[in-house]
């Protein structure tokens, strides 16, 4: 009789165990035969909504550091000077303004951190500008906030920065924290191009700002920068969602500073987590989940028209006025999703404002035609 209850209750164990085997993880997606995660249309979308503000600024800040051509700085640490009002032909961002020069540097925060010389700007409207992957707005400086009248020295740095964790500098008057490791820095200066001294001057306050590491500033040796292994970026949005979405992702997770109490962070970090993307992790293509590449493209492209619609209806646009480009904490994912849909980057309304334009019979605006806004 025991030997008989041995036996049952051994392969009773072995069954459990089996079926223990089978058993699915909950917290990840399940995936076909091919590897290819099993997501309803309604799932995709959720995952591009949540998505799209990282993957137009990655797209944006890429290009603005690494393009070949047009206004970029050809490289992370470098900058970019640009003291001639730009035309109808500039492209580095989606609606550049043409009464402002446009300053850029773009930032590498890894390996130490980055210190601005601001001299006095005379302009009437000079507004810096920065913002990293996760496409939250912040203005350190201002001739709204009464900045600019003397001169300022600034310090970057992020959470990752090495050697450098937010203690005071001799001589710096300002230290800002980053969410992101890689930063875009737009200063926007009225030249006042109608009156030729003061625009010459206000060119040569530009050419006055001074931009280095810390230990430079420090008069120590620069330290070396390791090369980043960036992924791919698309010539559209859409590119990255059919294309790369999960390693641009992986990517921009191990470089941005997230709050598990704040709302779109923990759901955005809980997304990705099923489709086995977490910060500090690696993108293996061997062993990833697959997505279905033209399934996600073509629902980015529905949420982009949407949201296009949206910006081109001056009552829907409207609501959004004050609700853009905040800093983190103060934006919703709607007021996210339309600005990294239509832009990306701007300015908070207290800085400018983007009110939807739109032609009296409903067609798009054009270089062909006069127009007269009222």
């Amino acid at each position: 009789m025991k030997s008989s209850l041995f036996t049952t209750i051994f392969i009773a164990l072995l069954i459990l165990s089996g079926c223990q085997k089978e058993t699915k993880n909950p917290d990840v997606v399940e995936t076909d035969e091919t590897g290819v995660a099993i997501l309803t249309d309604q799932q995709i979308e959720d995952i591009v909504k949540r998505s799209y503000q990282y993957v137009a600024m990655y797209n944006v800040n890429q290009k603005m550091a690494l393009a070949e051509q047009g206004l970029s700085t050809r490289g992370y640490n470098k900058g970019l000077k640009y003291t001639n009002l730009l035309d109808h032909t500039a492209r580095f961002i989606a609606r550049p303004n043409n009464d402002v020069l446009y300053q850029l540097a773009m930032l590498d925060l890894r390996n130490d951190a980055i210190v601005f010389e601001i001299p006095e700007i005379e302009s009437k409207y000079v507004s810096m500008m920065a913002t990293g992957y996760d496409h939250y707005v912040n203005i350190p400086m201002s001739t709204v906030d009464g900045d600019f009248s003397e001169p300022r020295t600034l310090l970057f740095y992020s959470a990752r920065t090495k050697g450098y964790g937010g203690e005071e500098v001799e001589g710096v008057d300002e230290i800002l924290e980053m969410t992101g490791d890689f930063v875009s820095i737009v200063l926007r200066v009225m030249p006042h191009a109608n009156e030729p001294e003061k625009y010459e001057r206000i060119v040569d306050q530009i050419n006055a700002i001074k931009g280095m590491s810390l230990s430079e500033y420090q008069g120590k040796e620069p330290i070396e920068y390791d090369e980043a292994a960036f992924p791919d970026y698309g010539a559209t949005d859409a590119d990255i969602f059919e294309n790369n979405l999960l390693e641009v992702m992986q990517f921009v997770f191990n470089h941005i500073t997230f709050d598990p109490d704040f709302e779109l962070d923990s759901a955005v970090l809980a997304t990705y987590a099923q489709l086995g993307v977490e910060p500090g992790k690696e993108y293996d293509p061997e062993t990833s989940i697959k997505l279905d590449g033209k399934k996600f493209r073509e629902i980015s492209i529905k949420v982009r028209d949407e949201e296009l619609a949206r910006f081109n209806n001056p009552e829907e646009a409207k609501k959004f006025l004050y609700k853009m480009f905040l800093p983190k904490g103060s934006a919703g994912l709607e007021s996210l999703l339309l600005p990294s849909v239509i832009g990306p980057i701007g300015q908070p309304a207290k800085e400018a404002l983007y009110p939807a334009v739109t032609t009296s019979d409903g067609s798009p605006l054009n270089a062909q035609n006069d127009y007269v806004i009222s």
